[in-house]
C-alpha cells in the first residue's frame, strides 16, 4: 500500500501586523500621556484611605508648601488668556513672547509685578529662581483671588465649563495657611473643591 505524503507547511508566523499594532499603541500612549509637573517646593501630601482619581483636564490646582501658594491651571489657551486679563486688571503689559512662555508654564508662584522678569529667564533660570508664592491675604483684591476668578471666567468664555478646583498641600503645612486659602475660595462662593492625597498604606498585622 503506498504511503500517503502529508504536505509540510511552514510553522513561521508573520508578526508584521502585530508589530505595527504594538508600535501604534506605544505611540498613542506616549503622545497622550500627561507629564508629571515638578512642584517648586517639596510637598509631602497627606495619606488617605480612599482613592478617587483626579480628572485629566479642566483642573485648577493650588499647591501649598512652606507657607507659599502656587497656581496651576490646565490648558495653554486658558493660561495665556488668563495672563492677558490679569495684565489688563493690574495695568501690566506682557509681550507676546512672555505670553507664549506663560502658556507653557505648568505652575508658578510669583507676584504679578515680578512675573515679567520671571518669564524673561530661560528654563534653567526659572527653575533656580526662588519663587515667593502668590500674595494671598484676606482682602477681596488679593492676587490669588484674582487669578482664580480670571481663570474661571476664561474657562467659561472658551469652553463654557466650570473649572474644578483642587488643593495640594504638605501634610506638615500649618493650618492658618490652608484656612486662609479656603477663605479665598469661599469669598468667590467656591465651597466644593478637592484635597489631593496619596493612598494610605495598610497597617501590618
Amino acid at each position: 500500500m503506498p504511503r500517503v505524503k502529508v504536505q509540510r507547511k511552514s510553522t513561521s508566523i508573520d508578526m508584521t501586523a502585530m508589530c505595527d499594532v504594538a508600535f501604534l499603541l506605544l505611540t498613542f500612549f506616549i503622545l497622550t500621556a500627561k507629564p508629571r509637573t515638578e512642584d517648586p517646593v517639596p510637598v509631602d501630601i497627606p495619606a488617605a484611605t480612599t482613592e478617587i482619581p483626579i480628572p485629566d483636564d479642566n483642573m485648577l490646582m493650588l499647591t501649598v508648601g512652606q507657607g507659599k501658594v502656587f497656581f496651576s491651571v490646565d490648558g495653554n489657551d486658558i493660561r495665556k488668556q488668563t495672563l492677558i486679563q490679569m495684565g489688563d486688571k493690574y495695568g501690566i503689559k506682557f509681550t507676546p513672547e512672555q505670553q507664549e512662555k506663560f502658556a507653557g508654564l505648568p505652575i508658578f508662584g510669583v507676584p504679578l509685578k515680578q512675573l515679567g522678569g520671571f518669564l524673561d529667564l530661560d528654563a534653567e533660570g526659572r527653575k533656580a529662581f526662588q519663587q515667593s508664592g502668590i500674595p494671598h491675604d484676606t482682602t477681596d483684591s488679593n492676587e490669588l483671588s484674582d487669578w482664580i476668578r480670571e481663570a474661571r471666567r476664561v474657562d467659561v468664555s472658551l469652553y463654557n465649563k466650570a473649572l474644578r478646583i483642587s488643593i495640594k498641600g504638605d501634610n506638615k503645612e500649618e493650618y492658618p495657611t490652608i484656612k486662609k486659602l479656603i477663605g479665598v475660595l469661599q469669598k468667590q462662593e467656591i465651597n466644593k473643591f478637592a484635597l489631593i492625597t496619596t493612598v494610605k498604606a495598610e497597617t501590618k498585622k
